[in-house]
């Protein structure tokens, strides 16, 4: 699971939410609640507090001085620091609470950037050096977690890196706007945060840290019995990797823990947790079940576990490879041969799983990738860090989500609950994590399961009757897309959104994704009000004046930060408020945004140029402003010049390489040049477009059933945001101008993906509402006649597999499915405009999307509420 979305399931139930409300459940540290020193800035984030003398000199980089803390030691060095920087007036900031720093130090925190409770801001090498001799002084006996990406300052908490000390931003490699700091010849480059101590070519190393370089790089691995020949995993606890014993020349895994990292919800970590499997090993040793202990040692401060190597599948990993519904070409003959597989692949595991029991051991974190299958068909549990002994009727402190026992499960009943949730992750991958959610959902699924794969309907019953326990729970009457008419759903969906609104807050006005909270993210296209309200009123739902007004007051005056893309940022805001008849309020936002460094933005859809210059198109044609419709071509010219080959882009998607896709991709761009095409006639654009499909169909792979999906190296994704049937839609818009037998072999590919049986998410970018959106444009290009076809309606009912009631009404998580989502990107805003694309009465695209004529505009435009203000300005605003 993503960790920042663990993080934001902390404040609310059902949504995601920043603990602003709640910190009387989840209380700051008392140094968070002192009065800000006279003369000082102060700036509160969900995680951090900012303070800086008002009129001190802080460079824009330099090194920094990061100080860990372990829990116990956490408000003495808080009160140390504090004591220490304000009198001298350097700046400094700190993680706000208990709950915050035990998150970013968890198990599934980023490893780069864990470990780091407080940052101060040195101006130079000299406070630098003076800072670290002091604090070193006055924080002994402080203990905390090494910071994987500084070099440690002798042997206690302090820690330095050289980089940005304001946010400043460029492109990386992969095409992204990252944070940034400034090179030897004054170029913006990329600020590398990975978990390993680098320093930057231009940047000379001062002397006095030197020593403390060289004692970092004596710690080695020679003289073990063990060599390391590469790396399985990593978490923020440590390593597992894979190795030989030098004494015998067996393959062996070497397991790591870092002394106070990686913490559990009990506050252990990771070396106490090493320490406590080791124990679990000895006393269920001998069980073919069971991994043989072979060794346990410590390097440095890193404690090792050394035992035995099972040459064999997570289970995981052979669910992916089996699953017949993520396949265009399943059927029933294939969904009985896996129904088969699951059948006797579950009693193995229970008999595993009892076998630990009979030595009275609950497993505790029993989930399909912690359990192996060999090739001889040995079964075995793996990572016993969490493992309990049963008479003690314990809960396990770290677990996946998705087979977590509920709070009045104990001891060996969280196994039999966890082997209850592996019968239906095996039909419904992860899609008992819902259940927090709606425990009453888990009969729909049974209901689904049943209905899709021939399974004894005994075995999902006794699977029910263990998840549901002895508290009895009925289904609710919700409406289902494809059973129930498109009214009552539609209705359904609108109530559900409706119900979730907050107008009176000031951050955002519909529960969404996590990335609501960045800068502007509550109003923006993707995650905020502005895609909430277009899809309410494209599917037909209604206007809600209140909610627009809403949107405007906070569209006019952003928060600072505030993107100016199209989905991510204020270019769509803009085009909603058009669409929506607020022009006047469109053509001011687009005003402010031209008044950004605009042309250094990424080429994508999503935040990028592509998106601003489609909406230029839109908005210049729309309002009557030529020169809007001028900037558009400017920005088709800047695309142009730096798009490069068809060759000029790995074959793989994403990581450190550019992303390919509708939203991240070349298939942006290609969309934009194609409309440009469309408004000149000139056919170098198509060429261009041509080049950029091209750059993203070099990034997909054929899979076995014939689909073309994105390659990530180790996946391959289908999806509308950068999987390939985003990239369907840009091919379909080219097509219609310029005929290409390649190009339409790779659209029958993309179109594949959308006869799959299952996608482990719903929404719109990311999940099945995108497989409905694209079956709806399929439908349009090729001008068929309304109605709802096979395809179209088995991706209809497989809604269900993640409908939800809230409010009355009908909706869906977000992504990760820990949690509700009502906006456009992930959510139930978005679903809702997925079904009104193959549902409503009136044409419905996705902006710029349609065929050529139909741009997913309203049928009508509204009226001109004031004559246009022409836009003049192009100066860059420090407001946004």
């Amino acid at each position: 699971m993503n960790d920042q979305y663990e993080l934001y399931c902390l404040a609310d139930r059902l949504f995601y939410d920043t603990l602003d409300g709640r910190r009387g459940e989840h209380p700051d540290f008392p140094q968070a609640t002192r009065e800000v020193p006279e003369g000082w800035r102060h700036q509160a984030s969900d995680t951090w507090m900012h303070y800086a003398p008002a009129g001190g000199r802080t460079p824009a980089q330099g090194w920094k001085i990061h100080v860990s803390a372990c829990v116990e030691d956490a408000e003495r060095a808080l009160d140390v620091v504090w004591d220490y920087c304000v009198p001298r007036g350097i700046a400094f900031k700190f993680l706000r609470s208990l709950p915050v720093m035990s998150m970013l130090n968890s198990k599934a925190a980023p490893r780069g950037s864990s470990g780091k409770l407080v940052t101060i801001y040195p101006v130079d090498d000299s406070q630098l050096e003076l800072t670290l001799k002091e604090l070193d002084g006055l924080l002994r006996g402080v203990r905390g977690p090494y910071v994987l990406s500084d070099l440690r300052y002798g042997e206690g908490p302090l820690f330095v890196r050289y980089g940005g000390f304001v946010p400043r931003h460029c492109l990386s490699t992969s095409g992204e706007l990252v944070l940034a700091v400034e090179d030897g010849d004054g170029r913006l480059v990329p600020d590398v945060r990975e978990p390993a101590f680098t320093v930057p070519s231009w940047v000379t190393l001062p002397a006095f840290l030197e020593p403390h370089l060289a004692a970092r790089n004596a710690v080695t691995t020679n003289g073990l019995p063990y060599q390391v020949e590469s790396v399985m995993q990593f978490s923020n606890g440590g390593g597992v990797y894979l190795g030989r014993d030098l004494r015998t020349g067996d393959r062996v895994v070497l397991k790591e823990a870092r002394p106070h990292a990686g913490l559990d919800a009990a506050g252990r970590d990771a070396v106490a947790r090493l320490a406590h499997e080791r124990d679990m090993l000895e006393r269920l040793a001998g069980l073919d079940a069971v991994p043989a202990l072979i060794d346990y040692f410590t390097l440095g401060d890193h404690h090792f576990l050394v035992q035995e190597f099972v040459d064999g599948n997570p289970l995981q990993r052979l669910l992916v490879q089996k699953y017949p519904l993520t396949r265009a070409d399943h059927d029933e003959e294939t969904r009985a041969a896996y129904t088969s597989w699951v059948l006797d692949t579950l009693p193995k595991v229970r008999r595993a799983v009892e076998s630990l029991h009979e030595r009275g051991v609950v497993f505790g974190d029993l989930h399909p990738n912690n359990i192996l299958v060999t090739g001889d068909g040995r079964l075995v549990l793996i990572d016993y860090e969490v493992a309990t002994l049963a008479e003690d009727r314990a809960r396990a402190a770290l677990g996946h989500p998705a087979f977590g026992a509920p709070r009045d499960r104990h001891g060996v009943d969280i196994d039999v609950y966890a082997l209850a949730c592996l019968c239906f992750g095996l039909f419904a991958p992860q899609l008992t994590i819902m259940l927090p959610l709606d425990r009453a959902k888990i009969l729909q699924l049974a209901e689904l399961v049943t209905e899709t794969f021939p399974v004894p309907p005994e075995v999902v019953e006794e699977a029910v009757r263990t998840i549901v326990g002895t508290q009895p729970v009925a289904a609710p009457r919700i409406p289902r897309p494809g059973r129930d008419g498109w009214p009552e759903v539609r209705e359904a969906t609108a109530r559900a959104i409706l119900a979730s609104a907050t107008p009176e807050r000031e951050d955002r006005l519909f529960p969404g994704d996590v990335a609501q909270f960045r800068p502007g993210g509550g109003v923006n296209f993707a995650h905020g009000a502005a895609g909430v309200l277009y899809a309410l009123e494209r599917a037909g739902a209604g206007r809600f004046p209140e909610h627009e007004e809403w949107l405007r007051r906070r569209a006019l005056d952003p928060a600072p930060g505030t993107g100016i893309g199209f989905y991510d940022g204020l270019h769509g805001v803009a085009h909603v408020l058009e669409e929506l008849g607020h022009r006047q309020d469109a053509l001011d936002v687009v005003a402010r945004c031209l008044r950004e460094r605009w042309e250094s933005l990424e080429l994508g859809l999503f935040g990028g140029l592509a998106g601003v210059g489609l909406n230029l198109f839109h908005l210049g044609e729309r309002a009557g402003e030529p020169g809007l419709t001028e900037l558009a071509h400017r920005v088709v010219g800047i695309c142009a010049d730096r798009l490069g080959g068809p060759d000029d882009v790995p074959e793989i998607s994403g990581g450190t390489n550019p992303r390919a896709g509708l939203m991240y991709g070349s298939a942006g761009p290609a969309l934009l040049f194609t409309h440009a095409y469309e408004r000149t006639g000139d056919t170098s654009l198509l060429d261009s477009a041509a080049v950029a499909l091209r750059q993203d169909l070099r990034r997909c792979t054929r899979n076995e059933d014939g689909s073309l999906q994105v390659t990530q190296g180790w996946r391959i994704l289908p999806y509308l945001d950068e999987g390939s049937v985003g990239i369907a839609l840009a091919l379909s818009r080219y097509l219609a101008h310029r005929d290409d037998e390649g190009f339409r072999d790779a659209l029958k590919g993309c179109g594949l993906v959308t006869r799959g049986g299952f996608y482990v998410q719903p929404g719109l970018f990311t999940g099945r509402g995108g497989m409905i959106l694209a079956l709806g444009a399929e439908r349009a290009s090729a001008h068929d006649a309304p109605g709802v076809d096979i395809d179209l309606a088995a991706q209809l009912h497989g809604l269900g597999w993640h409908a939800l009631p809230y409010g009355g009404g009908l909706a869906f998580p977000g992504d990760q499915l820990l949690r509700l989502s009502m906006d456009f990107a992930t959510g139930t805003a978005g679903v809702l405009f997925a079904m009104s694309t193959v549902l409503h009465d009136q044409p419905v695209f996705l902006p710029f999307t349609g065929p050529p004529g139909g741009t997913g505009s309203l049928t009508k435009a509204p009226p001109v509420l004031e004559p246009a203000e022409r836009l003049h300005s192009h100066e860059p605003s420090k407001e946004v």
